[in-house]
């Protein structure tokens, strides 16, 4: 058995994940513009069309990710997915910025996360695939490092590109995510030692099995993950707006300033899997949720004013107190940076809690029931805080509120975690 991890191999899986976290990254901070002032919707309706992707992805990941389990190709069981799916998401996400009545921009939407959804779960799966139990939490760390460096190009870049020409931040996103499904088909090779013959039970069964099961750990998991995705989509959704409204920036710099939360995930992704080795992943992800509800308490109670006092000069992801002006980063900056690094002690080690439930033969089963409950949270997240924004006389401030309700609801349960944790 191999004693350490195998970090280049890693490193270039991770691609995969880059290019998905470019995507999404764009797609969060630049559609609801495009529908709050393109198409002039309000915040329900922003919030709701924010959840159509997640209705349809809902209904093909998970099975995608159990039908990859059972796939027996040349190519491997999850590498003929990506060949098939990221090429149209591509496609699709460098029409949405052209596209100029909302039909066509719902199709364009409509097929990227459709397409999207197809070759999600089977690229995040290869990370347990190719990686030893006991290794997974590091391994996640660097996939999510470079889906950190994802999310920060998508809104360091973006925020730049979207103030040239608001199609660029698009364009750049479909090509990203041509060369990274490009890396991992040239250099990650899939294990061929799965089993051949027995027969797995899928998603539906696997996932009453979840609930059936005498240990209650693996239904806590899941619903801590589905409670604090919520919390997370939710801000992650209206922030561009939240920025815009409540604290009056522009669109370019409320992008900017949010880059700061996964720039501080990407640089705690790695140490939060070491962590999670010596004081074990629950008590990790616990430490996690607490701070990141403290960091979103704070910028619910702060003014806006204190929320955009200058703390200390930060070129890239600082943003100009006045325009022209040096970059700096904020006090509203030192909130996000915090929850950044929180939330690394979250998301880093609930998928490899997620696998080390089952056996290597249902590893994506296992990752689309995952998939399951946190996209159930994304079409929850953004409709509550669009009722709650709408409600509040569009008071954008009250996601800071709501979000952390949730995060303390996910600790919870996780303190009645058992099981998950890895194994030798």
């Amino acid at each position: 058995m191999s004693t350490r991890l195998n970090y280049g191999r890693t490193f270039l899986l991770g691609f995969g994940f880059f290019g998905i976290s470019v995507i999404w990254g764009v797609y969060n901070a630049f559609v609801p513009i495009f529908l709050s002032e393109k198409f002039h919707l309000s915040p329900i309706m922003v919030g709701f069309f924010m959840t159509l992707d997640n209705i349809a992805a809902l209904f093909i990941q998970p099975f995608a990710s159990a039908w990859s389990d059972r796939l027996r190709s040349p190519l491997g069981r999850r590498i003929p997915f990506i060949l098939i799916g990221a090429p149209i998401s591509a496609f699709a996400f460098g029409l949405i910025p052209v596209a100029a009545i909302l039909p066509l921009f719902v199709a364009c939407t409509s097929t990227l996360l459709l397409s999207a959804a197809l070759w999600r779960t089977p690229v995040v799966a290869l990370m347990p695939d190719i990686t030893p139990s006991q290794f997974r939490s590091q391994a996640n760390g660097v996939i999510n490092f470079m889906g950190g460096i994802g999310a920060i190009v998508a809104l360091q870049t973006g925020g730049i590109l979207y103030k040239m020409n608001h199609n660029f931040p698009f364009w750049l996103g479909s090509a990203l995510v041509i060369v990274a499904a490009l890396i991992v088909y040239l250099f990650i090779e899939e294990p061929k030692d799965y089993e051949q013959t027995e027969v797995q039970p899928g998603i539906l069964a696997s996932l009453r099995e979840v609930f059936t099961n005498e240990d209650k750990s693996g239904l806590r998991i899941l619903f801590a993950i589905f409670f604090w995705f919520i919390g997370y989509s939710a801000v992650d959704t209206f922030f561009t707006l939240y920025a815009k409204n409540h604290l009056g920036l522009n669109e370019g710099d409320g992008a900017t300033l949010l880059s700061v939360l996964p720039l501080f995930f990407v640089l705690f992704a790695i140490p939060s899997g070491f962590i999670a080795g010596k004081i074990g992943r629950r008590t990790t992800i616990s430490i996690g949720l607490i701070t990141i509800s403290l960091m979103l308490i704070l910028l619910y109670v702060t003014p806006a004013t204190a929320l955009l006092t200058g703390i200390a000069p930060l070129p890239l992801v600082g943003i100009p107190l006045v325009e022209g002006g040096t970059r700096m980063l904020t006090l509203a900056g030192v909130f996000l940076i915090v929850a950044g690094a929180a939330w690394a002690f979250v998301n880093i080690n609930s998928l490899p809690m997620i696998v080390d439930l089952t056996t290597a033969a249902r590893i994506g089963t296992f990752t689309g029931l995952y998939y399951l409950f946190s996209t159930l949270s994304a079409i929850v997240g953004p409709n509550l805080n669009g009722w709650a924004i709408a409600l509040t006389n569009n008071n954008y401030n009250i996601i800071m509120l709501i979000a952390p309700a949730f995060m303390l609801i996910a600790f919870w349960l996780m303190l009645g975690v058992k099981r998950g944790e890895a194994t030798t």
